[in-house]
């Protein structure tokens, strides 16, 4: 199959992870990615623990991709930013509102030159409104979008959210989707556009259940207490006697049956009449009593949506770490950040995607 990108140019200014990821989306689907780093590189490639001449992280996210260094504070750097922009199809920035306009790699001012350009900002809050220059990281855009507290119940410790759901749900991914979207809008139009993706609005996307009971009621859930954030015993995390986990996922009769009838939970429990806290607190001691692997083999043979918790090496030895590899100069090699594109526009697993080496600018 062509890879439905090949031809496509993205000049990536951004750095760390939403901006990056986006671009290797797009280069795994065959554009041509080059990324401006000033001189030493971006801080994503001295983050521990290293690996080969770079960093584990910085190589899952970067490789198949090309660098160019530039200071952006000198004239002939930025002449030469200038003239990538002025060829690129796509141009990606996650800097703070205004500050490539100050350096004339605004949208306005490359636009003018390039009018097919596709300008992509990355921010935490968006261009505009009261916070748009306020600093940030995933956690604070997960706290200020409403998500985080949907999870969340009042007086309860609080664990650490693992997944950086701003960063790479309402960051990496919109960006993709909205750069297709926009190159799609340029096949009929000629005409490119400047997208603005705010990653607190992108996070909100993930709440929207708890959005949609507020709208219908009047009254916006507490956290911890719909459907889908630990208000129904049939969807909770339950811990076994080994201090292990069980998520248990049997939303719909059929499931929530065959659940309750394998744990020996009483029939006069498993009624939706029944207080919900008053079932969590039977299907909790009663999970508690047995070790993980007790509940692995008796209920995931059953399909009734319930599975032991898998630890991240679990989840390596099943496949994980076959994604395609990237590689430095050393020789150093692991696998690329698990992209939800398609092996059908991705080049062979065989394919070298080399970790870019920092080089001067050339003409």
């Amino acid at each position: 199959m062509t890879q439905p990108l090949l031809g496509i140019s993205v000049l990536d200014f951004s750095t760390l992870l939403p901006g990056p990821m986006a671009s290797l989306m797009l280069a795994e689907a065959g554009a041509t990615v080059t990324k401006i780093e000033r001189s030493g590189g971006e801080d994503m490639r001295h983050f521990a623990p290293a690996h080969g001449l770079s960093s584990a992280a910085f190589m899952a996210l970067n490789g198949g991709k090309m660098t160019i260094v530039l200071d952006l504070k000198q004239d002939a750097d930025l002449t030469r930013a200038r003239d990538l922009a002025g060829k690129a199809d796509v141009l990606i920035e996650q800097f703070r509102p205004g500050v490539m306009a100050r350096l004339g790699l605004g949208y306005e001012a490359l636009s003018a030159h390039n009018p097919g350009l596709i300008y992509c900002s990355i921010t935490g809050f968006g261009q505009s409104g009261p916070r748009a220059l306020q600093a940030g990281h995933d956690l604070n855009y997960q706290a200020l979008s409403g998500v985080l507290a949907q999870g969340l119940v009042r007086g309860a410790s609080a664990p650490l959210p693992p997944a950086l759901i701003a960063d790479i749900g309402g960051g990496a991914y919109p960006a993709v989707i909205n750069i297709l979207l926009a190159l799609r809008q340029r096949d009929v139009t000629g005409q490119g556009c400047h997208l603005d993706v705010s990653m607190t609005a992108g996070a909100a996307t993930f709440g929207w259940f708890g959005d949609a009971i507020a709208d219908a009621s009047g009254v916006a859930p507490e956290g911890g207490q719909t459907l889908l954030t630990g208000g129904s015993p049939r969807y909770r995390i339950y811990a076994t006697a080994d201090g292990w986990f069980l998520a248990v996922g049997a939303l719909e009769d059929k499931f929530w049956h065959v659940f309750a009838a394998a744990i020996g939970l009483p029939d006069v429990l498993r009624s939706p009449d029944q207080p919900a806290d008053v079932v969590i607190q039977a299907v909790a001691s009663l999970i508690f009593a047995c070790p993980a692997d007790h509940w692995r083999a008796l209920l995931e043979p059953l399909d009734c949506c319930c599975t032991v918790v898998r630890t991240l090496e679990e989840c390596r030895s099943e496949g994980r770490s076959e994604n395609p590899r990237a590689s430095d100069a050393s020789g150093a090699g692991l696998a690329l950040a698990a992209l939800p594109v398609d092996a059908g526009f991705r080049p062979s697993a065989t394919v070298s995607r080399r970790v870019p080496d920092l080089l001067p600018s050339t003409d």
